[in-house]
C-alpha cells in the first residue's frame, strides 16, 4: 500500500483540496492562545529578575511554567495547520484546560473579568472548531467502529 492510502502521523492525513477554514480558524485560536501564555511568561519572568515581587523564586517559577506551557498549545497550532490528525487532542486539552482558568477569572471582582469572557469565548469556539465533523474528517481521524479493515 502507498503512503497516499495509509497516512503516517509524518505525512498529512487528506492532503487533497484545500484546507477547511474550520480547521485554520481552530489553529490560529490555539496558537492565539499559546502566543498569550508564551508573553505573560516572558513578563512575569522579566518582571521576577528585574522587578521587587514579594517572592522572586516563586515569580521566576511561574514564568517558565507559563513559558513551557505554551509549547502546547503552539504545536497543536501548528500541527492543524499541517493537518496532522494528533494535534487534535493536545488542542482539545488546551481549550479543557482554559475553562476552569476562564472561570476563575470570572468570580474575581477586578479588571480580571473581561480576560475571563475572552478566555471562555475563544476556548468555547475553539472546542466548537475541533470537535466539528468537518474538521475530524480534515484531520483522517477516524471514529469508534470506523477503522479500515
Amino acid at each position: 500500500m502507498s503512503s497516499e492510502q495509509n497516512p503516517t502521523p509524518e505525512t498529512p492525513a487528506k492532503a487533497e483540496g484545500p484546507r477547511p477554514r474550520r480547521l485554520t480558524y481552530a489553529a490560529a485560536l490555539a496558537g492565539l492562545e499559546g502566543f498569550a501564555l508564551a508573553a505573560g511568561g516572558v513578563g512575569t519572568l522579566v518582571l521576577g529578575v528585574t522587578g521587587a515581587p514579594d517572592d522572586r523564586q516563586q515569580a521566576v517559577t511561574l514564568g517558565i511554567t507559563l513559558i513551557v506551557l505554551a509549547l502546547l498549545p503552539l504545536l497543536a497550532a501548528r500541527g492543524l495547520l499541517l493537518r496532522r490528525g494528533w494535534s487534535r487532542g493536545p488542542a482539545v486539552i488546551t481549550q479543557i484546560m482554559a475553562l476552569p482558568v476562564a472561570y476563575s477569572l470570572l468570580q474575581a471582582d477586578s479588571a480580571a473579568i473581561p480576560a475571563g469572557i475572552a478566555l471562555a469565548v475563544v476556548a468555547l469556539t475553539a472546542l466548537v472548531l475541533l470537535l466539528n465533523p468537518a474538521t475530524t474528517e480534515a484531520l483522517g481521524i477516524k471514529g469508534p467502529g470506523r477503522a479500515e479493515r
